[in-house]
C-alpha cells in the first residue's frame, strides 16, 4: 500500500480520538500480549481488537448460546449473540457521552461473554463443580473468555488482543454491583498475574476492577444489558407478570426494559460527566441492588425446574467422563475428536491436562450441540 494513503488512513481513524476527555484510554496506549509489526496496518488497536473478536469461531456460537430461558419455544427471548449487541449499543451512549473511547468500549462489549458455556449461568455453575473437583480450579466465564481470545482461538496461537481489552473481558462481571467505579492502574505483567490467579482465588475474582474507565462503563453496561430484557423475557414465559414488579422499581426505574435502561443511562451519565469514576446516585442504585434481588427470587430461580437441573448435571458430568476416556483411549470417532481434537496444535495437545482440554471443549458448545452430544442415561 501507497506509504502516504496508509498514514492519512492512519491519521483519519485518529482524529476522532482528539476529542476524548483526558480520562480516556488513547490508542497510543494499547498493549498487546506480543508485539506486532504493523508497517502496513492503518486501523487502531482497539478498533482493529473487534475485528479479530468478531471473525472468531467462538462470536458465532453466540447465536445458539441463550441467556436465562434455554429450551422455550419463543424465537422472541434473548440470545447471547443479542445480548453482547445491546452491551455495546448502551456502553457506546455511555461513552460517547463521557468523551471515553467508543473503539475499545465496543471490542469489549462484544467479546465480555465469550467464556459462557451452553445453558448459561446453569452450566457454568456445573463446570465449576467439575473443574474445583478434578483440576482444583475454579470455572469462571469471564477467566474462560480470556482464555479464549488469549490461548484457544487461532489454532491456539490466541488473538493477540490488547491487554485493556483481555482485561475488560475479565473485569466485566455484572453481577457484582458498585456504586461507584474506579479503574486500576495495571501493567501486562500485573494483568496477566491477576488472570492466573483467578483460577485460585474466589477472592481475587470478586475484587476484580477494570484498568480503563472505558471496561468500568462495559460493566454496568453488562448489568443495564440484562437487567431489564430479563424482565421481558420472563413475561413473554409467563414466570413473572410486569405488575408484580415492586412499587418503588416501577416509580424510581421504569415498568419496561426502555424504561429501565433509559433511566440508568442517564442516571450514570449525570453523575459521571467530567470525573474520572462512574458514579450512580443512591436512590438509583438502590433500585437497581432492589431489581437484581426481585429477578434473582422470581426470574433465574424459576427459569428451570429440579428436573431440568437435575438433568443438565447429570449429562454434563457424564459428557466430561466420557470425553476424557475418549481422549486416554484415542477413540477418533468421538465428537471431541471430530469437531475439536483434530483442528488443535501439537502443542496444545502436549502441554494441556486432558481435564482441562474437555472443560475447554464442553464450555464452547452451544446449548443444541451440548444436547445433541449429551449421551443417553440408558446407554
Amino acid at each position: 500500500m501507497d506509504t502516504n494513503l496508509l498514514k492519512e488512513m492512519k491519521e483519519n481513524f485518529l482524529k476522532r480520538e482528539q476529542l476524548l476527555s483526558s480520562y480516556a484510554c488513547f490508542s497510543k496506549q494499547a498493549i498487546r500480549i506480543k508485539e506486532e509489526e504493523q508497517k502496513t496496518e492503518f486501523r487502531p488497536p482497539f478498533y482493529h481488537d473487534t475485528d479479530r473478536i468478531i471473525h472468531a469461531p467462538s462470536y458465532t456460537r453466540y447465536l445458539n448460546k441463550t441467556q436465562v430461558f434455554s429450551f422455550f419455544k419463543n424465537d422472541h427471548l434473548s440470545k447471547r449473540i443479542i445480548h453482547v449487541q445491546l452491551v455495546s449499543k448502551i456502553a457506546r451512549t455511555i461513552g460517547r457521552s463521557l468523551g471515553l473511547n467508543e473503539d475499545l468500549i465496543e471490542a469489549i462489549a462484544l467479546g465480555h461473554d465469550i467464556g459462557h458455556t451452553p445453558i448459561g449461568h446453569v452450566g457454568e455453575a456445573i463446570l465449576d463443580e467439575i473443574s474445583r473437583r478434578e483440576l482444583g480450579e475454579i470455572f469462571s466465564h469471564n477467566v474462560q473468555g480470556v482464555r479464549v481470545y488469549k490461548d484457544l482461538e487461532n489454532n491456539q496461537l490466541g488473538c493477540n488482543l490488547t491487554v485493556q481489552v483481555l482485561d475488560g473481558i475479565l473485569c466485566h462481571n455484572g453481577e457484582i454491583l458498585s456504586n461507584i467505579y474506579h479503574p486500576e492502574n495495571k501493567t501486562k505483567e500485573s494483568f496477566l498475574e491477576q488472570y492466573e490467579n483467578c483460577y485460585k482465588s474466589e477472592k481475587v475474582l470478586k475484587q476484580l476492577r477494570p484498568m480503563t474507565l472505558e471496561g468500568c462503563v462495559v460493566r454496568l453496561s453488562d448489568i443495564i444489558g440484562y437487567i431489564g430484557r430479563d424482565i421481558e423475557d420472563a413475561i413473554r414465559v409467563n414466570v413473572i407478570k410486569r405488575e408484580e414488579l415492586p412499587k418503588n422499581i416501577q416509580k424510581t426505574l421504569g415498568t419496561t426494559n426502555r424504561e429501565i435502561v433509559n433511566t440508568l443511562i442517564q442516571d450514570i451519565i449525570k453523575n459521571s460527566l467530567g470525573k474520572p469514576y462512574l458514579k450512580m446516585s443512591s436512590q438509583v442504585f438502590e433500585a437497581l441492588l432492589e431489581l437484581k434481588k426481585f429477578n434473582y427470587q422470581n426470574i433465574y430461580k424459576n427459569a428451570n425446574t429440579k428436573e431440568q437441573l437435575s438433568f443438565y448435571k447429570e449429562k454434563m458430568n457424564m459428557l466430561y467422563y466420557q470425553y476424557l476416556d475418549d481422549i486416554k483411549e484415542k477413540n477418533k470417532n468421538s465428537r471431541i475428536y471430530q469437531f475439536y481434537l483434530k483442528n488443535v496444535s501439537v502443542k496444545y495437545l502436549e502441554k494441556t491436562d486432558p481435564k482441562r482440554i474437555v472443560l475447554d471443549f464442553i464450555a464452547g458448545m452451544t446449548d443444541q450441540f451440548f444436547l445433541e452430544s449429551a449421551p443417553s442415561t440408558n446407554s
